[in-house]
């Protein structure tokens, strides 16, 4: 009997559906890879400032072990450390490969790879090419599927969306509906296995560093089949964008790690041009509160900052929620050679050079550390068995997720320049594990009918006729600006219950309205209007897993600030401390006269604040709604102790 030819479909064409698609070539198993558009336009293109490995060509002592504990703290130790720790220590070879690849990484005067500082480390462990690299590095992948499709292993499906999985009687996926958005014809693909490789939901905020294909809407459509969703409440949001209307363009971090400077003036009144403001007028607020990390705290830390000096201090750029993030004291060649990309954006969208005048910028919703919950394998040791079936699966058997669609990496707040790493190194991970599980099921396989995927076919087909049909007095575009404006006002840098209920309560009512909606237009052919219904639709449920899981979650933890909840660190207070506390605990209580006034009270808040809050929010789709439970982490490594950048 010959044996069963395996197929597996990605979808999604950037980092991460890219690097699972060539790994998974090197099996010699079949991929069809679905992208909602050209890959080359996919969302990772716009990732601009670096990807992250400690390969410490600068002699400063870096290492991957570092580069671990960087990235656990940063996000408040609430991502499992196995995963991070082998993410971290696989750096340096995801770097090495991408180099290889041909990706046009700067370099040192020496030839050796150049690396710049970012958020949350005092170590140069950002490669980069220019302020590109994410464009640099999905061309490179995109270069390497071209080849496995040359020969047959690849079938590319650009343009087309991914509706849902095709789920058996048993809960098992056994492949994927699709969209053609061009011609508007719906069809089931059978598969082994489905790889969800399709970002995060920036645009559940409407104006977003996100581009508009960020939805969220695949991973929406696994939650309502029954996948759970993990840590939607962190929202990370990015120190750095231009204000518009439209959108909020990114100001990568590789800015500041090129020496820019955040600052306003010290006097609320004064509208000077900037440049005739002395040093001794301008607030330069992070490196005052931050005097060892200076510019370069974490997002979350630096965005807390700008809300802080704009509303609290009344010191916004001429009354208004901006502040200066100044280079012009770099020489305009150097801004040029490696911050281009953006210098570019910046002149394009405000006609002013960066390198001549301080840029206006203030913080924007920039990416989802929450997402679909996968699972993984370790290997004993503190890393992984990059082998294990159960490697990125969701609670979907043979649905898998990789890239910023998943929950896993990040915890309570991404360190800059980690995304790209993560994208890449959970769809190198997928591989070998996806490829497994197709093996043990030709150990028992059974014919799946076809009447599967004809009845999933026939379902989303009713789905968007009863889209069409819709004529109400709606408008899908407008309510979606609605949701965003509900989720920005109240959902995002500080949070506070009352208006959390205030969002569900808005949720709701715009989740009523959406059955009034108008379908604008019901023509077949290249027809983004049914498709957008869909989306919205699922947005909505997105945002209600935000806002419940925000609501529930009474503490400050990275991206997720309550007043109400503060801790009140101390200002002198030393982590270590915190070691210490714990560690006289197991020879009695530990005595006042120990610690510096105030130390210990809040050592002991905070620990009994880890003891409730230190788990992983997990969100199932019941009775129309989010069911919200917890979920432990596994803290074998590392142990959490309170965050400090000073």
């Amino acid at each position: 009997m010959p044996k069963r030819e395996k197929k597996i479909i990605v979808i999604g064409g950037g980092l991460a559906g890219l690097s699972a698609t060539m790994k998974i070539c090197e099996f010699k198993v079949k991929v069809t890879l679905v992208s909602f558009q050209p890959v080359k336009r996919s969302h990772s293109v716009c990732a601009q400032g670096g990807i992250n490995a400690a390969i410490d060509t600068k002699g400063e002592g870096d290492s991957p072990e570092i580069h671990f504990y960087d990235t656990v703290k940063g996000g408040d130790f609430l991502a499992h450390q196995p995963l991070v720790r082998d993410m971290c220590h696989q750096g340096p070879a995801i770097i090495r490969l991408m180099d290889r690849m041909g990706v046009a990484f700067n370099r040192t005067p020496e030839g050796h790879l150049d690396f710049r500082r970012f958020g949350g480390t005092l170590y140069s462990r950002t490669a980069f090419a220019g302020a590109t690299t994410g464009q640099q590095l999905v061309y490179a992948l995109d270069e390497q599927v071209r080849r496995h499709e040359r020969d047959g292993l690849v079938q590319k499906l650009e343009w087309h969306e991914y509706l849902g999985a095709v789920v058996d009687g048993a809960g098992v996926c056994r492949g994927a509906v699709v969209h053609d958005l061009r011609a508007g014809n719906i069809f089931a693909i059978a598969a082994d296995a489905v790889v969800l490789a399709t970002g995060g939901p920036g645009q559940l905020y409407a104006r977003s560093t996100n581009s508009t294909v960020c939805t969220g809407s695949a991973a929406a459509s696994a939650y309502h089949q029954g996948a759970k969703y993990a840590n939607g409440e962190f929202f990370q949001i990015h120190p750095t964008a231009i204000p518009g209307q439209d959108k909020l363009r990114l100001m990568s971090e590789s800015a500041r790690g090129e020496g820019g400077r955040i600052w306003v003036p010290r006097d609320p009144g004064d509208n000077r041009d900037p440049l005739k403001i002395p040093e001794e007028d301008r607030y330069y607020f992070l490196e005052e509160n931050h005097p060892l990390f200076g510019n370069l705290v974490p997002r979350d830390v630096a965005s807390r900052e700008i809300y802080d000096v704009v509303y609290n201090r009344k010191l916004g750029v001429g009354g208004q929620p901006m502040v200066y993030l100044d280079l012009t004291h770099q020489p305009p060649e150097l801004l040029e050679r490696r911050l281009g990309g953006i210098i570019d954006i910046y002149r394009k969208f405000t006609g002013q050079d960066p390198s001549r005048v301080p840029m206006k910028i203030f913080p924007a919703v920039h990416y989802s550390m929450g997402g679909l919950w996968v699972d993984y394998e370790g290997d004993g040791h503190g890393m992984i068995d990059h082998k294990s079936p159960r490697n990125q699966m969701t609670s979907i058997p043979g649905l898998y997720a990789a890239g910023e669609v998943d929950y896993q990496y990040h915890g309570a707040n991404r360190l800059g320049a980690n995304s790209l790493l993560s994208c890449i190194y959970t769809g190198l991970l997928i591989g070998p594990g996806v490829v497994r599980y197709c093996d043990n099921l030709d150990k028992g396989h059974d014919a799946v009918p076809s009447s599967l995927f004809d009845q999933a076919k026939k379902n989303w087909d009713n789905r968007f006729a009863e889209i069409k049909r819709m004529n109400g007095r709606e408008n899908p575009y407008a309510l979606h600006r609605e949701l965003g404006d509900l989720l920005l006002t109240n959902v995002l840098i500080v949070r506070e219950n009352k208006k959390l209920l205030e969002t569900l309560d808005g949720i709701d009512g715009i989740e009523a309205r959406f059955k009034d909606i108008k379908c604008l237009d019901t023509s077949d052919w290249s027809n983004p209007t049914p498709s957008f219904i869909n989306q919205l639709y699922n947005m909505v449920h997105l945002s209600r897993i935000i806002a419940k899981g925000a609501l529930l979650r009474d503490e400050c933890r990275g991206a997720h600030y309550k007043p109400e909840f503060d801790l009140n660190q101390p200002d002198r207070f030393d982590p270590h401390e915190f070691i210490d506390y714990l560690e006289k605990k197991h020879y009695g209580p530990p005595r006042e006269e120990d610690y510096p006034p105030g130390h210990l009270a809040y050592m002991q808040r905070f620990e009994a604040n880890e003891e409730e809050w230190l788990k992983t929010t997990i969100a199932q789709y019941k009775n129309n709604g989010p069911e919200i439970s917890y979920e432990a982490v596994d803290l074998s490594l590392v142990t959490p102790r309170p965050r400090k950048y000073d």
